[in-house]
């Protein structure tokens, strides 16, 4: 190699000053690994208790972080007295209608709320930005009195229809639609493009990003959601996965802690499976899809 291209390849390597000093840099890394514990560290230590065999102790002082004998019967034991698919097969229905009636309801209000000059746009802003002021639990009775007139409970449409749509996807798309320039859709006006053509393909695939924001973020709420199935659902057949390993918890299963925590991994496999493969899309989007007001 020559020396001009030694010297080249030199200037482009990270240099430790480029990072700070070395005593900042330090701290960053006692930082990131201390979020990194606390974030990762309960999860590890479920995965490694649901794996200890009936004679190791998964709490008290004789208990230790590493199984002696690894073992999947807690797993086993899990899919053998729960109906685990069928619980997984209703929570993949309810998240498949929240995603698709999200996507749909937040992509076009979002749109309708980044265009300029209708009536109303502004009560509409605003009547979103004071709904997300409320907790869940402060509406929950009379969300509950709905869904009961309506006879859905102990339905899955009746978890699915009060998550439908959020008020944060739709000022999220709001944000990302804001960011496409007027300049191109002028252009696209010209060209003779109406309003569903300027929506479909020049708006949709500009907030790709946002989008996916959108999709991971009901995935990982309906996925996870315990407290309203807990409320609407009666019969063990349309029970979520969540609220079904909740029963793990219950003396008919003896509480077995490595079952509990076998079924809490199992729980939260997907949503990390679904954020590893789109984590990519997902940061993209969180500051493409940045709520402008």
């Amino acid at each position: 190699m020559t020396t001009t291209a030694l010297e080249k390849r030199r200037r482009l390597l990270p240099r430790w000053r480029d990072y700070g000093r070395p005593r900042e840099l330090v701290v960053r890394y006692l930082l990131l690994f201390l979020v990194l514990g606390l974030t990762v560290g309960p999860l590890l230590w479920q995965l490694l208790a649901s794996l200890k065999g009936t004679s190791e102790d998964v709490f008290g002082a004789n208990a230790t972080l590493l199984p002696h004998h690894p073992t999947l019967r807690a797993y086993r034991t899990v899919f053998d007295q729960v109906p685990v698919w069928s619980y997984i097969r209703n929570s993949l229905i309810v998240v498949a209608l929240s995603i698709t009636s999200q996507l749909v309801f937040s992509t076009t209000a979002g749109y309708m709320l980044s265009k300029p000059g209708w009536k109303g746009r502004k009560a509409v802003w605003v009547v979103l930005i004071a709904s997300m002021m409320f907790p869940f639990e402060s509406i929950m009775v009379s969300l509950f009195i709905s869904i009961r007139d309506l006879g859905l409970v102990d339905s899955l449409a009746g978890v699915w229809l009060p998550g439908f749509v959020g008020a944060i996807n739709v000022l999220l798309m709001r944000g990302a639609f804001l960011a496409v320039p007027r300049e191109i859709e002028d252009s696209a006006m010209l060209d003779g493009a109406n309003e569903w053509q300027r929506f479909r393909y020049l708006y949709l695939p500009s907030a790709w990003g946002a989008i996916m924001v959108v999709v991971i973020n009901t995935f990982i709420s309906a996925w996870d959601d315990f407290l309203w199935p807990l409320i609407v659902l009666r019969s063990e057949g349309n029970m979520t996965l969540t609220l079904g390993l909740s029963r793990l918890q219950s003396s008919s299963f003896g509480y077995d802690q490595r079952m509990v925590m076998a079924g809490s991994v199992i729980s939260v496999i997907p949503v990390l499976v679904l954020f590893v493969i789109t984590q990519r899309w997902f940061y993209k989007g969180v500051s493409s899809g940045a709520v402008k007001i």
